[in-house]
């Protein structure tokens, strides 16, 4: 399953984030990392289903990828 970063948008509610990691367990995703500075998450997703989190307004959705440094 493709991996991705889950972010609140501004003004969103620890209740929404919560709200988002049942929605990943729910359709047979896995969360594999939370953040500690950001209110997010990385999971493990479906890539059929991930239009149910990127319908989501309070949500951030990205793909995730290697960042490097130069």
């Amino acid at each position: 399953m493709p991996a991705y970063n889950i972010t609140l948008k501004d003004g969103s509610s620890k209740e929404e984030l919560d709200a988002a990691k049942k929605k990943v367990t729910d359709q047979g995703g896995k969360i594999t990392n939370e953040f500690t500075i950001i209110p997010g998450f990385t999971a493990e997703f479906p890539e059929d289903k991930i239009s149910v989190l990127q319908s989501d307004d309070k949500l951030n959705v990205e793909p995730d990828s290697e960042v490097r440094t130069q």
